[in-house]
């Protein structure tokens, strides 16, 4: 009976990846035979690495699956500080390239068996001798566990050019670490029947090389051998949307101002009026909204006998005691630092402080109630007021936004991922 791997082998050399990127969080990561980009799919979502690369010969596999590995909607409506780029390359792993150069981690999953052994030797100088990452994951059919396949006769591949006893492998890769300065362990993947791991051990082999200490980055970038050599193809290049970014923290922070003021008017003037929308009351778990209100009142104290910036006519912060249906000017200074005008029947104002000491996300993405005054300043959505102490909100109902646009933006479609299973050896498919 043919051993059953539960999960799958494939999947169990991504999860040993996977598992390292954890322990070891590396930064910049590349896949070599990357193929239809599975393992990139799912180290993406380890936002401890900040540049994710993939390399393949066969670029027509690697265009398939690529847009696989963009944003998806949440990515832009709710971006974060973490940094994701991603890059994809064709070529050879025997050819060098000056980009593939000063990686943390590079892994070379079921890659090595489809090269001539004279491409083995120059992958090696590619990897190690050039490329020179702080760690490299090799792994490779073990032969010594082919009897236990019924019917199986000759590699397990039809592209396979050989397939390494463990004695094999381990001879090349401890020659490997001799000239190239580096160390390794070897451990593997896919369990033998109880009773037969030491006879033939792991279905899968794996080789862990972590350089030694004193053959640093120094070594790389001013070697000899470090001309920019460009041998690859880019197919696909990617930034994912970062806070990082000032234009998206802007947008970001912006959107947390408008709808906490909105908010906080809303329900300070439930407060005054008695009258209560349910569409529109606060969470009380929401923390802070008390405590904005009661800075909203003590902003009302304090200004109600000012001439305030909501214009002559109308008292701060809240509404204007004109008689009914009569308009009043209101005034604001837009991002050019000048006046706008506009009618409107009241107003509210909403003061600044009390969003950065009630509002958490506000006062994290903007760092301090000057900056936050100066980033709102230059924005032309946010309508301050007079002595831009404080945002303007209009106190009639604006309209509901259509939440169905999210819908036709194309985020929807983007967000929905394939999950095929890929069938990476032919006789892994009825394990």
């Amino acid at each position: 009976m043919d051993p059953i791997f539960s999960p799958s082998l494939h999947r169990q050399r991504h999860q040993f990846v996977i598992d390292f990127v954890r322990r070891n969080k590396p930064r910049k990561v590349v896949d070599l035979g990357c193929s239809e980009c599975s393992l990139l799919k799912k180290l993406k979502f380890h936002r401890e690495v900040e540049l994710l690369v993939g390399v393949d010969i066969n670029g027509a596999k690697v265009k398939k699956k690529m847009h696989g590995l963009g944003p998806i909607s949440t990515d832009y409506l709710q971006p974060t500080y973490d940094q994701l780029r991603v890059e994809l390359y064709q070529g050879s792993v025997t050819q060098k390239d000056v980009r593939l150069r000063g990686f943390d981690l590079v892994t070379s999953i079921e890659l090595i068996e489809h090269l001539t052994l004279a491409d083995v030797e120059c992958f090696s100088e590619v990897v190690f001798g050039y490329m020179i990452p702080v760690a490299v994951i090799v792994s490779t059919p073990n032969s010594e566990f082919n009897p236990l396949f019924t019917g199986l006769t000759g590699f397990r591949h039809s592209d396979h050019k050989f397939e390494w006893t463990r004695a094999e492998f381990q001879s090349w890769a401890l020659k490997v670490c001799l000239e190239y300065g580096y160390e390794v362990e070897f451990t593997g993947v896919g369990q033998a029947p109880p009773g037969q791991q030491e006879s033939v051990g792991f279905c899968s082999q794996i080789g862990v090389f972590h350089r030694r200490a004193g053959r640093d980055h120094c070594n790389m970038l001013f070697g000899d051998d470090a001309d920019d050599v460009f041998s690859y193809t880019l197919l696909y290049s990617i930034n994912y949307p970062s806070l990082r970014d000032n234009n998206i923290l802007r947008r970001v922070l912006v959107s947390e101002v408008l709808y906490w003021t909105e908010k906080l008017k809303r329900r300070w003037m439930e407060e005054k009026t008695g009258e209560r929308d349910d569409a529109y009351t606060l969470c009380l778990t929401e923390g802070g909204v008390e405590e904005c209100l009661r800075a909203l009142e003590r902003h009302v104290d304090m200004e109600e006998k000012q001439t305030a910036a909501c214009g002559a006519e109308v008292k701060h912060p809240v509404v204007s005691e004109d008689q009914e249906g009569e308009d009043e000017e209101v005034f604001w200074t837009n991002g050019k630092g000048q006046q706008e005008s506009k009618k409107l029947h009241r107003c509210v104002c909403v003061p600044l402080a009390a969003l950065w000491s009630c509002c958490p996300k506000v006062s994290a993405l903007s760092g301090s109630l000057s900056n936050l005054r100066h980033i709102l300043m230059e924005d032309p959505e946010v309508k301050l007021s007079q002595d831009r102490s404080a945002v303007l909100v209009q106190e009639e109902d604006l309209e509901e936004e259509d939440h169905n646009d999210l819908e036709d933006s194309g985020y929807a479609e983007a967000g929905q991922c394939s999950h095929n299973a890929v069938q990476e050896e032919d006789w892994e498919a009825n394990i």
